[in-house]
């Protein structure tokens, strides 16, 4: 057995991670350290799917991070990402529990799996206003020839990323140091649960429908109201964008909402499972679950720690 001092559980949207999560970590007198990127957000409830109410198995309170740590309109970032995550790892770890780290983000996920080696930016404000003014075609253009084996090609899409991106290759050509924050040690377990794609779309589908009807819209409304632009929502992606765009007028009728939101998540969920496909290529072994029921899936996921770990 390798010595292993966390678990990551892992996968696209709609599979269950959550309730896996908190079963392992109900075993294993665990805590959660969740990799979702917009659960990281106080008032982004229903639109991502906090539910909070599965942190609680068995009359018992599973101990979770990294969830309602930071207030919109501020952005957060990887290397956020990576220094809360750190702290949160010793935190547990001091007291002699175990981390199950639960989440789908893969870039979050990944940046601490292999490392990533961030650095914060100096004030740049020339450069900053150059690259703003140039035409997001141009930029990603630029981008490609700096970095022709980059494998988020929908990061293109975004200006913003695009310059940010852009902007960290400036810097390090000027010999900027790293800023990384020390890792502790970190040697994982991962396992990864996915389902068949029809089973899938019909999760994503039943869930959509439930946020619909247990208020997302409100929820986003009420969030414009007290004074977060909808671009700055529109930027949290999926739900917050197209319910934005809805109720902005953009989007006629709910049914058209539903139905163009729902193809965007489909598109998501591929892209998660073509980001997990990425961290294998790139050497990070992953343990799949058989497609199963949830309980089924749990049962996959004890035996193979019970397997292959000694916690």
């Amino acid at each position: 057995m390798s010595d292993y001092n966390c678990i990551i559980i892992l996968g696209p949207t709609a599979v269950g991670k959550t309730s896996i999560g908190v079963a392992v970590a109900d075993k294993l007198n665990a805590e959660i350290i969740s990799a979702d990127s917009r659960q990281t957000y106080r008032k982004l409830d229903i639109g991502s799917g906090k539910d909070l109410d599965e942190y609680t198995i068995n009359g018992k309170q599973i101990p979770y991070h990294l969830i309602d740590i930071v207030s919109l309109p501020e952005e957060y970032s990887v290397y956020k990402y990576q220094q809360d995550f750190y702290k949160a790892f010793n935190s547990i770890t001091s007291i002699n529990k175990i981390p199950v780290i639960v989440g789908g983000t893969g870039m979050y996920i990944d940046a601490i799996v292999r490392d990533y080696k961030l650095v914060i930016l100096p004030e740049n404000e020339e450069l900053h206003k150059k690259l703003e003014a140039t035409p997001l075609e141009e930029l990603a253009q630029r981008l490609l020839q700096e970095q022709p084996d980059l494998h988020t090609k929908c990061d293109l899409l975004e200006k913003d990323r695009v310059i940010k991106a852009l902007e960290i290759i400036e810097a390090k050509k000027n010999n900027v140091e790293s800023t990384s924050v020390q890792r502790p040690d970190i040697n994982p377990f991962i396992i990864g649960t996915t389902l068949p794609r029809p089973q899938m779309w019909q999760n994503i589908s039943i869930r959509l429908k439930e946020r619909l009807d247990n208020g997302m819209l409100e929820e986003v409304q009420g969030i414009h109201e007290s004074g977060i632009t909808w671009e700055r929502l529109e930027k949290l992606g999926l739900e917050y964008r197209f319910c934005s765009l809805y109720l902005q007028g953009k989007i006629s009728s709910k049914d058209e909402l539903f139905e163009k939101l729902f193809i965007a998540i489909r598109q998501f969920a591929k892209r998660q499972e073509t980001w997990f496909r990425m961290m294998e290529k790139k050497g990070v072994k992953i343990n799949w679950l058989n497609p199963g029921t949830k309980q089924e899936r749990i049962a996959q996921a004890l035996a193979l720690i019970s397997e292959n770990t000694s916690f």
